[in-house]
């Protein structure tokens, strides 16, 4: 189901729904709208997002592995089950500790 659009109405599991690359980072926008988007990412192990900034919040839920989001250069361990906010405009970056998949969710105001 990867390369599928997720249909509205019909269940899924986001863990099915995207496919890890080797040395890479792979994302899926599940939803696109004027005031906020959801992305679903899946991050080979030692891949990162370096440290930056967006003028949004954003909340990430971590739907499998592990990751270090480093928030205002305060380092967090998330495991899958696990979420946290990154503020607007506060430099945020995202760390693989192994293979995992995020689902970000940004609203705009």
């Amino acid at each position: 189901m990867e390369n599928e659009k997720i249909e509205p109405g019909t269940p899924f599991i986001f863990a099915d729904s995207i496919s890890y690359q080797t040395d890479g980072i792979v994302s899926k926008r599940i939803i696109q709208k004027e005031k906020g988007n959801i992305t679903l990412f899946a991050f080979d192990a030692g891949q990162k997002l370096s440290e930056h900034t967006a003028p949004f919040d954003a909340m990430v839920q971590v739907m499998q592995g592990s990751a270090e989001i480093v928030i205002g250069g305060n380092s967090n361990q998330l495991i899958a089950g696990q979420s946290i906010i990154m503020p607007a405009n506060i430099p945020h970056a995202v760390n693989a500790n192994e293979k995992f998949i995020m689902l970000l969710t940004m609203i705009r105001e």
